[in-house]
């Protein structure tokens, strides 16, 4: 089967590393640009596209002009406040040059937890759905506190696959996929092109380090998207977005980076997962 046959509805993370140029810190625009064309090649062809994207406060800390990302939150809060409206800016002069449209969600935990709020959340999605229009998702870092946080956008992309009944979630980060080892370590690790299951043995691999102070993410979250994301009955890809292009790839069947099949559990409950795993 095709790519279009398996897939209707798509969501697609990229990180702050894949976003940014790694020597300044200020956004790339070339791979934005190549980012925003190939989603609206997705929707040209008939499907649902969401981008949760990082990098408002790396945006803002650029700005500002500090040279380290900060550790504390009233600082990050301050620079995500810069940086979300200058991250939006650029996205929807890039879309708007293709006549997409594209809007603007923010979210916090608490949108997930609270009955009403998810309710709205998921009303809203679909409704941009309908209109043809490219949901940019993010986390509220402006006000959320420590207890309301995701803490990384890869938890937030499975939790926005999961709310939107997305059939495929591709995470861009700064590596190929799950190692059988950390290949910046380990030169003999192995990549593993396909999961069936999210065993001990699986979800043993995660590393919880990052290779970039840019982002948050590391394999340990990865893999908790995957277990969010394949329970709630969607696959997920890992890929590399140093090449923006392997989004052309993945829809062509023919990338490098790691599948996990989805396994819909009907027991599971996106509410509860958060409040029992994540907070």
């Amino acid at each position: 089967m095709s790519f279009l046959d398996n897939y209707k509805r798509v969501v697609i993370k990229i990180g702050s590393s894949s976003l940014t140029h790694s020597e300044t810190g200020s956004l790339n625009f070339s791979k934005m640009e190549r980012l925003v064309r190939s989603i609206c090649d997705y929707r040209n062809s008939g499907l649902d596209v969401c981008l949760v994207s990082s990098g408002a406060i790396a945006v803002g800390r650029d700005a500002i002009g500090l040279k380290e990302r900060p550790s504390d939150i009233s600082i990050k809060q301050a620079c995500a406040a810069v940086g979300q409206g200058k991250l939006m800016m650029t996205y929807q002069k890039l879309f708007g040059e293709y006549n997409q449209n594209s809007g603007q969600i923010l979210m916090t935990k608490n949108t997930i937890i609270n009955p009403v709020s998810r309710k709205n959340a998921m009303n809203t999605f679909e409704e941009l759905f309908s209109l043809n229009v490219v949901p940019i998702v993010n986390e509220n870092d402006t006000v959320s506190t420590y207890e309301m946080q995701f803490g990384d956008n890869d938890t937030l992309s499975a939790i926005v696959a999961s709310l939107t009944k997305a059939d495929l979630l591709i995470l861009l980060s700064d590596i190929d996929g799950l190692y059988s080892d950390d290949p910046h370590n380990n030169p003999d690790a192995k990549l593993i092109r396909e999961v069936d299951t999210l065993d001990e043995n699986i979800m043993g691999m995660a590393k919880s380090s990052t290779g970039s102070d840019v982002g948050t993410g590391g394999m340990a979250t990865k893999l908790t998207a995957a277990k969010i994301a394949t329970n709630s009955g969607a696959d997920m890809i890992i890929a590399n977005g140093s090449n923006i292009g392997i989004l052309y790839d993945i829809m062509n069947d023919n990338y490098t980076g790691t599948l996990f099949h989805r396994a819909e559990d009907k027991n599971f409950v996106l509410a509860n997962y958060i409040l029992e795993s994540i907070g």
